[in-house]
Formats: C-alpha cells, structure tokens, sequence
C-alpha cells in the first residue's frame, strides 16, 4: 500500500505541482488549500507525511504544526514546511515548532521528493518493482 501524503497549501498550482510529482513516485496524495481544512484532513485521512505552506487563510502553517504537535494522536506526524517564509527566523521558528524538514519556495521538486523519501523510509514500496524486466 503506497505511503499517504498530506499536501496542505492556499497555492493550487504548487499543489498540483506537488501532487503530480509525488503520485509519479508512487505516494497517494490527499489536498487541502488552507490551515483548518489541512488539520481536518490529518484527522480523516491519517497521512504518514504533511507537507505544509505557512502563510495560509484561517489557521497559518505554523499554527497547524503547533496544534498537530500538541495533540498526542498526531505528534508524530512527520512534517516538510514548504513556504516563502525564508528568513532565518521563519526556518528556526518551524523547526523550533516540530518541522522535519523546512524547504523554501521558490523549490525543485526532486529536492522535495528525495526529503519525502528520507523522512518516509526511502523508496516507497508501492513502486519498488518497477524497475524490474
């Protein structure tokens, strides 16, 4: 069964961008376009991975890390900040907040799946045959 990941951004073309890439890889990927609908999104869908933007309506993303943080059913859950938020204090405040990975926007694609592979375990198992003849 492929690895289930949360893309939680207000920005539809990024992700759609990153759910392309992502289901090119193998992972299922589940959306949500801003903060409250990306926490009802974990609770329903049980992600293994949230890859999530911080400027965002209704809850930012470094709202939704703290909640998901604080909550013991989701404290776990493996997170990749992927935002403009650049400056130093953005990245130390994300990681200060629980994020496994902080990635800036403008970003490459390959660079965040090699991330989503690292955090998750390596190559997903889904499609680990499809190199074989």
């Amino acid at each position: 069964m492929p690895y289930k990941v949360l893309v939680c951004d207000d920005e539809r073309h990024i992700v759609r961008l990153i759910q392309v890439n992502l289901e090119r890889e193998g992972y299922q990927v589940v959306t949500a376009f801003d903060g409250k609908d990306g926490l009802e999104k974990v609770a329903a869908e049980k992600p293994a991975l949230l890859v999530l933007d911080v400027m965002m309506p209704y809850m930012n993303g470094f709202e939704v890390l703290k909640a998901l943080k604080r909550d013991p059913a989701t404290a776990d859950l493996p997170v990749i900040m992927l935002t403009a938020k650049a400056q130093d204090k953005d990245v130390f405040e994300g990681y200060s907040y629980g994020a496994d990975m902080y990635l800036t926007k403008p970003f490459n694609p390959k660079e965040l799946i090699t991330f989503v592979r690292r955090i998750l375990g390596g190559q997903d198992t889904s499609n680990s045959n499809r190199y074989e003849l």
